[in-house]
């Protein structure tokens, strides 16, 4: 199967989406992979599989690429000869962050009828927000974590005890996340968020929180991952969660109980079905005295959560074969030609 890997984008977590796009070579070593960048300024270009690396896009030398051009059908580079597409048989959307994750590329995929294996525009919308995530979760009886919502221009006054945790509405990776331990350190933490969106969530610092992950997709059936239990800090910061974003070696299943890898399951796959089909997933959960409450959800996680499962290629290809379709609609114009045919009579 030749496999598209679109990656890059304008996004505060480019040079992320860069190291993942990468990693795939290491992880679907079955397939044919055809590397399509976009840049920061929303431009395509094709990207030699062989000499792909990072410094191919920190010293510009990717702009000696085919540019490309997107059309029905798929993308196009211009020659001599006229246009010819580029050869895959389903893109995979690794662009992290804006234009990734908040649906403008799987608009774009959609609308010039391109297979693609990402959420679809409202899975991206809702996913993309936390707030609109929260919104989601707790009208499909999921829990969250309790929250309060800022704007950059409101009040800053918030009602719940210290320590809380600061994070921008539409952004991942940790960047401008805070954890703030005493009021005398909130005006500086909303600065830092402030910076990078206009809105901001605000949730209480839970110290020494179980956190499991669990990723997965739905193909002809249910084709979940193993449960992690991250090992971390404090919280993961940018640097720390991104050195470790190019794993693509299976980690250990967390050592739970039955019951507890039942509830996550089944916490994953009501958030999941319908609203994510044709998209691999990752949810992170939080387990408070015995409660399942959701984090956040992951539309495209990091290297695309490849290391939580046993086959992650086979999966790949699985869900190639099993992507939702768009409903055809035919245009006749029979509404138009009643209505001429109607006047022509008058």
């Amino acid at each position: 199967m030749n496999v598209a890997i679109l990656f890059g984008g304008s996004s505060f977590e480019h040079e992320i989406s860069i190291v993942s796009a990468i990693t795939m070579k290491k992880v679907l070593k079955k397939s044919t992979l055809t590397y399509i960048f976009v840049s920061a300024n929303r431009e395509f270009y094709l990207v030699d599989t062989d000499k792909i690396n990072s410094k191919l896009f920190s010293s510009g030398e990717y702009k000696k690429g085919k540019q490309l051009t997107l059309k029905q059908g798929g993308f196009f580079a211009d020659g001599m000869f006229g246009s010819k597409a580029v050869d895959f048989d389903v893109a995979l959307n690794l662009i992290h962050g804006r234009d990734g994750e908040d649906g403008k590329i799987s608009s774009m995929m959609e609308f010039f009828s391109i297979p693609f294996i990402s959420p679809r525009t409202e899975a991206s919308v809702l996913s993309y927000n936390k707030l609109y995530t929260k919104f989601l979760a707790e009208s499909l009886g999921v829990k969250t974590v309790r929250y309060e919502h800022l704007t950059k221009n409101g009040s800053r006054e918030i009602s719940m005890d210290f320590p809380v945790i600061i994070k921008p509405v539409r952004l991942g990776s940790s960047i401008g996340v805070s954890i703030v331990k005493e009021p005398s350190e909130l005006d500086y933490a909303l600065d830092v968020a402030f910076e990078f969106d206009a809105d901001v969530i605000v949730e209480p610092f839970i110290e020494g929180v179980k956190e499991f992950n669990q990723a997965g997709t739905y193909t002809d059936s249910w084709e979940l991952s193993i449960v992690e239990e991250p090992q971390k800090e404090e919280f993961l910061d940018f640097e720390k969660k991104y050195m470790d974003f190019s794993r693509d070696s299976q980690v250990l299943s967390a050592d739970i109980t039955d019951k507890l890898k039942t509830d996550l399951q089944e916490a994953f796959k009501k958030l999941y079905d319908p609203l994510f089909k044709g998209s691999i997933i990752r949810c992170d959960f939080f387990v408070v005295d015995n409660e399942v409450l959701l984090n956040e959800i992951n539309p495209i996680p990091g290297s695309m959560a490849n290391y939580l499962f046993p086959d992650f290629e086979g999966m790949v290809q699985r869900l190639a074969k099993h992507l939702p379709k768009e409903q055809n609609i035919k245009v006749d114009y029979t509404y138009i030609h009643s209505i001429q045919s109607a006047k022509g009579k008058a």
